[in-house]
């Protein structure tokens, strides 16, 4: 077997819900499950996400499940495992951690969003925590973030952090954002786009942004020509995969590109990939982002923020779903 062979596009096209009834991470409404990352680690998988309350401001949470039923959840008795600081750049909300493995120090680290004050729009920015191996218990490192705003296509954001580890290098695609100008505010109040950066393993606070920021505005296609965002990537045999949401003008929904060096972008024929779901009773009708894929035993999974209600600004009632690729 050749192991540089690349996944096939086809092997992302088709996802099915297994979380249809109901969503693998819920809060009762006006407060969201939102923002979820899994990591597997044994036999477990590990899913950490936030919980939005209703003055929107955001906690981490912790939750697991076995392997062989991913959607069998258990809840972290310790949760809130994360609260905002006292008065750093995530004095108002933490939110959108996204765990990893570093081989270089034996130790898991995760990336996430943090805003700062009331006042809006607020700032979304990056930060950084170390665990040794108990998904419930994290530590702050510094008290600045690692990603900063900066640029013009990043006045307002430079978070909604995911990474994939090659070699000594850690790569990250982030969403920037920057005000909406007039013309287009009735659209989107604002203008994503997808970012990219690296540390090195033996340093991951020493984040260094693309000079070519920002690296992917879309496909060039009608289904993301408005925005794209919550870019989740991958790493493949020979590519780096990004499942990311992309915006019509009206509704988010999920497509995927591959790239070998991040300049590069290479659409999925088959985008968008996983879309609203179509019962109008359903919790996941109205737009859907932060698809992340994971792989179990050579099954990929996406887990997935699904959206029910007027939109992710206002609102809304938003919970975590879990789907799973169809066999090729």
């Amino acid at each position: 077997m050749n192991t540089d062979t690349p996944i096939p596009f086809a092997a992302f096209a088709h996802f099915e819900r297994l979380t249809a009834e109901k969503p693998l991470l819920y809060c009762e409404p006006p407060a969201w499950a939102a923002a979820s990352h899994a990591i597997v680690v044994d036999d477990t998988v590990h899913y950490l996400w936030a919980k939005k309350g209703g003055d929107g401001s955001w906690v981490h949470m912790h939750s697991s499940a076995p392997v062989a039923d991913p959607t069998a959840v258990t809840h972290d008795q310790r949760n809130p495992i994360l609260l905002p600081s006292a008065d750093g750049f995530d004095n108002h909300g933490v939110e959108y951690p996204f765990p990893f493995w570093n081989p270089a120090d034996q130790r898991y680290y995760a990336y996430y969003l943090g805003t700062q004050g009331k006042d809006k729009p607020r700032r979304k920015q990056t930060g950084l925590l170390v665990s040794d191996g108990d998904f419930g218990a994290w530590t702050r490192i510094g008290n600045a973030p690692v990603v900063a705003v900066g640029g013009i296509h990043e006045q307002h954001g430079s978070s909604h952090p995911s990474v994939a580890v090659s070699g000594d290098v850690i790569h990250m695609v982030y969403t920037g954002e920057s005000p909406a100008p007039p013309a287009r505010r009735d659209i989107l109040y604002n203008v994503p786009t997808i970012c990219h950066a690296t540390a090195p393993t033996s340093n991951p606070a020493q984040v260094a942004k693309n000079p070519a920021n920002p690296v992917f505005c879309g496909s060039g296609q009608a289904w993301d020509h408005y925005g794209v965002r919550e870019a989740e990537i991958f790493k493949g045999p020979s590519y780096f995969h990004l499942f990311y949401g992309g915006y019509d003008g009206k509704i988010w929904t999920i497509g995927h590109v591959r790239t070998r060096d991040f300049r590069t972008f290479e659409p999925n024929p088959h985008n968008p990939i996983f879309t609203p779901a179509t019962d109008a009773n359903a919790w996941d009708r109205d737009g859907l982002l932060t698809p992340q894929v994971f792989a179990i035993d050579g099954t990929y999974y996406m887990i997935y923020a699904g959206l029910r209600g007027s939109g992710w600004n206002r609102v809304s009632a938003v919970g975590t779903g879990l789907a799973v690729a169809k066999p090729l």
